[in-house]
């Protein structure tokens, strides 16, 4: 199991970005949060195993089909034991 922090940057917002991140997630049992950030990016928490974790990056990589995604921006960290995939609301 591992547990990435991803920042995406690019046209992310008002482009249904969380949503289908959360189905994508949902169906490949990636666990975490995804919300929107201020500053126009998406900051997405993770965890899974690692093949299915490079499966959600590679995913993130393009995003949904209005989505222009710039750079991913991913940090490690400590296995937080997070149950289900939510949308957070700021």
């Amino acid at each position: 199991m591992v547990h990435k922090e991803i920042i995406v940057k690019g046209r992310v917002q008002g482009v249904g970005f969380r949503a289908n991140a959360k189905r994508v997630a949902d169906s490949m049992n990636v666990q975490g949060q995804v919300k929107n950030l201020l500053d126009g990016n998406v900051w997405i928490l993770a965890e899974a195993p690692e093949d299915v974790m490079e499966a959600f990056i590679d995913w993130c990589k393009s995003g949904p089909a209005m989505a222009a995604v710039k750079e991913l921006d991913i940090t490690t960290g400590e296995v937080q034991h997070i149950k289900g995939f939510t949308i957070l609301y700021s």
